[in-house]
């Protein structure tokens, strides 16, 4: 005859028993929760990217106050030749990040505005000021006399972004959005010539720009490689046109020749290899989905 259970130890042991189902489920559901958000936390954190971009903006901006700095004392000194040959190269550094240089108010006109700009705004002449000024002084009125002022206001302005750079918060979108804008500015308005129209040193701006939408492409390249490989296989062959046309107008000293050397039909290629660039980096945000 079998041994009976006291009813007690019966109840004992079936709760026991499904406290312990319980338990591993719960255990399990846990580790199922944990393992979804470590995927989301992946696919999404941009933490890394953001980092690195951050370092790279603010190595361009240092370098360009640097460089403002040099420009600055040239003109001071009246030194044309020289200030005229610093120009275009501390302006690259502008250039390649303007995504973050562009996103403080009043600073950018200050700093980059043509008189173009300034009066579609309805100000006048002398409300002008920054490097496009100073490029009128140098290769317009062939001097920098008078201009003294222009230059110490230009330093305190780059003085004043460098400040604001340091605190600026770079997101995800800031990235996508900035490559596309850096290709757009080449293809709609610097491929006329009207950005440096006196000194003519727009290839200068145009490799700059380029530059700075392919280190967002590289510091993106991971996880855009992930989703999307051939994407990444377009966007090289892209970037190797681009590049490869720059370089037929570079110069025996790495700079570049005057724009205005360049023919029609020279610009439109520029162009259309920009504009063939910019549909494909257009689909970064995939990343963001």
């Amino acid at each position: 005859m079998a041994k009976k259970i006291p009813v007690y130890s019966a109840l004992l042991i079936g709760a026991l028993l499904l406290g312990g189902c319980g338990e591993e489920a719960t255990n399990k559901d846990n580790e199922s929760k944990t393992q979804i958000e470590q995927k989301e936390n992946q696919a999404g954190d941009f933490s890394v990217e953001v980092t690195s971009y951050q370092e790279f903006a603010l190595d361009q901006i240092d370098q360009f106050l640097v460089g403002t700095e040099k420009f600055v004392n040239l003109i001071k000194a009246g030194d044309i030749e020289g200030a005229k040959a610093l120009y275009p190269l501390v302006r690259m550094y502008y250039e390649r990040s303007e995504p973050i240089a562009e996103s403080f108010g009043d600073l950018d006109p200050r700093i980059d505005g043509r008189l173009a700009d300034i009066q579609e705004e309805g100000k006048g002449e002398e409300e002008w000021s920054g490097y496009h000024k100073l490029e009128y002084a140098l290769w317009v009125e062939n001097t920098t006399k008078g201009y003294e002022d222009v230059a110490d206001q230009l330093l305190a302005d780059v003085k004043e972004l460098h400040a604001l750079v340091q605190t600026v918060e770079v997101t995800p979108d800031l990235l996508i959005t900035g490559a596309v804008d850096l290709l757009n500015e080449v293809s709609t308005s610097k491929i006329t010539g009207e950005e440096e129209i006196y000194s003519h040193t727009d290839l200068y701006d145009f490799k700059a720009n380029v530059e700075g939408a392919e280190k967002i492409f590289s510091i993106l390249r991971e996880k855009l490689e992930k989703k999307d490989k051939e994407l990444v296989k377009t966007l090289d062959e892209r970037f190797k046109t681009v590049n490869e046309l720059l370089a037929k107008y570079e110069t025996a000293d790495g700079g570049f020749v005057s724009y205005e050397e360049l023919t029609e039909e020279d610009t439109k290629a520029l162009a259309s290899a920009v504009n063939q660039l910019g549909e494909p980096l257009s689909q970064m945000g995939i990343v963001l989905e």
